[in-house]
């Protein structure tokens, strides 16, 4: 499996990112080690977490997926060195939000204590903060890789505009820049990522981690009219997708997975693969036969017409 950059971090990562959003949520702790040990067996390693998931789940207040992460690693067993680890700061938690250098170290320490590590892999701003100049958060990221403690940082929710800025600040400082983006970005939501933020990416070498790869569900197929939407937790998300443009795409998954033998959500996700600087879409997976199934993305080859038709349906 051809592995990618993080940007120019040095950092190389399987073309699959596994976002455990879900756990705590909708994985319970138990489900949660076993769909780990598959990721990695199948010879992925990028977790994506934050220290928000899953908050928004009754009883919970934040920081439940990077602690089972934490708790799967203190297993041993070579677990912490097959993978790499991106966390996120500045979504609202019970101590604070927001990127002043003050609460992204108290939320970098915090964050390393659930996980258990010393060092997190990728440590990025979850949402922009314009309370905080961005010369701020960026020498508060400087000192926690100079410390050791972070090895690179990217951005999440980023619009090209700040994105922009944060990389002239960073150049202007002298200190490590954003080397990754995370956009909302998928065969449904293209425009607000390809029109603005794909340039600068490609010609800035950052690595893209799109979520919501496979919108809420929506290109796995499972969602095909409004009776559906009762399937899953995130069906409610799901009914925007429900028009004339929604069933174009799921009609050329449909069509390019049946010459390829393939699922629609190994297609969605493997035509996001081929994309310009796309590093690794993150999906989310609650039992193993879903983890092996978005495992079959990485091995799939679409050439130029399957390509091109999930291009005009989408358009």
């Amino acid at each position: 499996m051809k592995r990618r950059p993080l940007g120019h971090s040095g950092i190389e990562v399987a073309p699959l990112a596994f976002g455990t959003n879900v756990f705590g949520w909708t994985v319970d702790e138990a489900t949660a080690f076993r769909l780990l040990d598959a990721f990695v067996e199948h010879g992925f390693d990028l977790l994506d977490t934050a220290d928000v998931y899953s908050k928004w789940a009754t009883g919970n207040s934040g920081g439940e997926s990077e602690a089972v992460i934490g708790r799967w690693l203190a297993q041993g067993g070579g677990r912490r060195e097959r993978v790499v680890i991106a966390t996120k700061v500045g979504m609202e938690m019970p101590a604070g939000k927001g990127l002043s250098a003050r609460y992204i170290r108290q939320a970098a320490e915090a964050s390393l204590k659930r996980l258990g590590v010393e060092r997190i892999d990728l440590y990025q701003a979850h949402a922009e903060d314009r309370s905080t100049p961005i010369d701020e958060t960026l020498e508060a990221f400087a000192a926690l890789q100079r410390e050791g403690k972070v090895r690179a940082v990217g951005a999440s929710n980023y619009a090209v505009a700040s994105l922009s800025e944060a990389l002239e600040a960073a150049q202007r400082l002298g200190t490590p820049r954003f080397e990754t983006l995370q956009p909302r970005y998928n065969l449904y939501s293209r425009s607000e990522f390809e029109r603005d933020l794909q340039p600068l990416c490609v010609r800035e070498g950052v690595g893209v981690i799109p979520y919501y790869g496979l919108a809420s569900g929506f290109l796995t197929g499972k969602y095909r009219s409004e009776a559906d939407l009762g399937q899953g937790p995130r069906g409610a998300s799901v009914k925007q997708y429900l028009d004339a443009r929604g069933m174009r795409i799921l009609a050329a998954l449909d069509e390019v997975g049946k010459e390829l033998h393939a699922k629609p959500a190994q297609v969605a996700l493997a035509w996001l693969m081929e994309r310009p600087a796309i590093t690794a879409p993150i999906a989310s997976a609650t039992t193993l036969a879903q983890l092996r199934e978005l495992a079959g993305s990485a091995e799939l080859d679409l050439d130029a017409s399957a390509m091109a038709r999930l291009d005009r349906a989408s358009a």
